[in-house]
């Protein structure tokens, strides 16, 4: 294990054609989301899949209610699934200051598998902040020392309008009812929009796939070096087999991983896959100090951020978003704050793995692996039917 560092985070702004700010540890996150919301003068959406009544998520209310008191348009959307602790009162204050409040698909059996993941704040349509940082306690700290490790990115220019776009459209029908759902499977079908240096990739459910999977794919099949992070790592087969024939071509492959999850299924169903990813020379680490939260994928100069988890979930079931830069300075950047994730993790050896496998681990993690690759997907394919 390489030597642990106790700043945690690198926080640099881009110099190239597209203006963003890495925002890597949750103290960071919840500034830049104070700030932005203070400089608001026209309107915010803000988007979460978990939101707590935490002392981040009272702060964060204190500052809605205010900007929604002096004028700006103030529109939140939670997961109910995510949220479910969250109780809907804690929305009156800023409904009472004019603000608007809903929940995305209220929970029902008939459509509980299918989820709003996406993490997003837009402030007058010109500056937007994503990434994976949900609102709670546990992501207060350095993700060293203290709280989750994850990974968000500020972003200035004409994105800030797409994903204020694709905030509306989830906004006006929240609700997931028959008629309703229709129309957003329609209207927000996978989506690519391409801006200059960044492209949008809009995920959503269905079958086949979608512009994250497809753009992600590609980029793995040109690249000579890729660096991956991933808190969930349950990958389809296209994308699972694009990184091992990466590996086998010759191309330098390092994945970062939980050492610890707060999803224990999802870990042992992750595990899974190291003996074939280390069999084709592709190099593993977990990380060591906090639970990693983070995606990012770093393809030569081609960088993948947002919500979306390398997992069947993400690709194909839940709403997500991710942002695609093609720029050699976000690439950079984006390197650095690698480098300093695998200085706090620990290489999988293959060997030691090997050993250390017993069937009763192979079993739980068969298992693990059935339980979310095939039976999840077939529930939420079911559902999806019934709401066409």
């Amino acid at each position: 294990m390489h030597k642990q560092t106790t700043h945690g985070a690198v926080h640099r702004k881009s110099k190239g054609p597209v203006e963003c700010v890495w925002i890597t540890t949750g103290n960071q996150m919840f500034e830049s989301m104070v700030e932005a919301i203070q400089s608001a003068i026209s309107t915010i959406r803000f988007e979460m899949y978990i939101f707590e009544d935490s002392v981040p998520g009272r702060a964060m209310l204190t500052e809605l209610v205010a900007a929604a008191k002096r004028g700006v348009d103030v529109q939140v959307l939670l997961d109910a699934f995510g949220s479910a602790t969250l109780s809907q009162a804690f929305w009156d204050p800023l409904v009472r200051a004019g603000g608007r409040f809903k929940w995305f698909n209220p929970l029902s059996l008939r459509s509980l598998g299918i989820r709003n993941h996406r993490k997003l704040l837009v402030i007058d349509d010109r500056l937007s902040i994503i990434g994976g940082f949900n609102i709670a306690n546990e992501y207060v700290g350095d993700g060293v020392l203290q709280g989750w490790r994850d990974l968000g990115i500020k972003i200035h220019g004409a994105i800030a309008l797409d994903l204020s776009e694709s905030f509306r459209t989830l906004f006006a029908v929240g609700g997931l009812s028959l008629l309703p759902f229709a129309r957003l499977r329609k209207s927000h079908q996978r989506k690519k929009i391409n801006r200059s240096h960044a492209s949008l990739l809009l995920c959503a459910p269905g079958r086949g796939r979608g512009e994250f999977e497809r753009e992600l794919t590609i980029d793995i099949d040109t690249a000579s070096h890729i660096q991956i992070v991933a808190a969930y790592f349950l990958p389809p087969p296209r994308v699972r087999w694009a990184l091992r024939r990466a590996a086998i071509r010759g191309a330098q492959v390092t994945i970062i991983l939980p050492g610890k999850s707060d999803v224990l299924v999802s870990h042992l169903a992750s595990r899974s896959y190291y003996q074939g990813l280390m069999r084709s020379g592709i190099e593993l680490l977990e990380y060591q100090p906090q639970i990693l939260h983070a995606k990012l994928v770093i393809a030569d100069k081609a960088v993948h951020v947002g919500s979306a988890n390398l997992d069947r979930r993400s690709f194909r079931i839940n709403y997500e978003l991710m942002v695609r830069f093609d720029s050699q300075d976000i690439a950079d950047q984006a390197r650095d704050i690698f480098e300093d994730m695998r200085s706090q993790s620990k290489k999988v050896d293959p060997a030691t793995w090997r050993q250390s496998r017993g069937f009763l681990d192979r079993l739980k993690e068969r298992w693990a692996h059935f339980l979310l690759a095939t039976i999840d997907p077939l529930i939420a394919r079911r559902q999806l039917r019934t709401l066409r």
